[in-house]
């Protein structure tokens, strides 16, 4: 599997509910190994070209693989956390979070879930659902931050552009 970068389109469109669990479970080693040969602590499967509701996750206590997820109830309070992309490499950035989440998941068995997630996972799931709808973590930083790393982000989609002509 290959990490989708800025500019590919399937990173902006809405992924579609996974009803066929059968091939989140024929993809999941491939997936789970993409995710940590590029050392992410998250990879949704728009990254990897799929516009399917599912990723994976590692907050630090293992792999878990999240599909169809929503966030049912969040706090009021956020918190501001440096963030980084495995499809914007070299690009971090602070973005605001809410503190806690609670979500509502299956997992690659179509078994359903719900946590509290608190912290660094809660980052985690949040960004990796963005991603499911198409958004990226530079979308919430404001204007000052994204005209500093225009040029920055530019230049990903220039050498992203060049890599598809070969």
């Amino acid at each position: 599997m290959k990490v989708r970068i800025l500019g590919d389109p399937v990173l902006r469109k809405k992924a579609q509910p996974v009803t066929d669990f059968a091939q989140v479970r024929v993809i999941l080693e491939e997936f789970k190994m993409t995710m940590y040969a590029e050392d992410g602590v998250g990879l949704a499967a728009p990254q990897v070209g799929m516009s399917l509701r599912f990723f994976g996750m590692d907050d630090g206590s293992g792999f878990k693989m999240i599909v169809n997820p929503e966030i049912i109830e969040h706090s009021d309070e956020k918190e501001l956390g440096e963030e980084g992309c495995l499809s914007i490499p070299g690009v971090f950035a602070d973005v605001w979070r809410y503190k806690w989440v609670r979500v509502r998941y299956q997992d690659e068995h179509g078994v359903y879930h719900e946590e509290l997630l608190e912290g660094y996972p809660a980052r985690i799931f949040q960004h990796e659902y963005d991603h499911l709808d198409g958004v990226l973590f530079i979308d919430h930083l404001d204007t000052k931050t994204r005209t500093a790393l225009a040029q920055q982000l530019k230049k990903i989609m220039e050498e992203r552009r060049k890599e598809m002509m070969k």
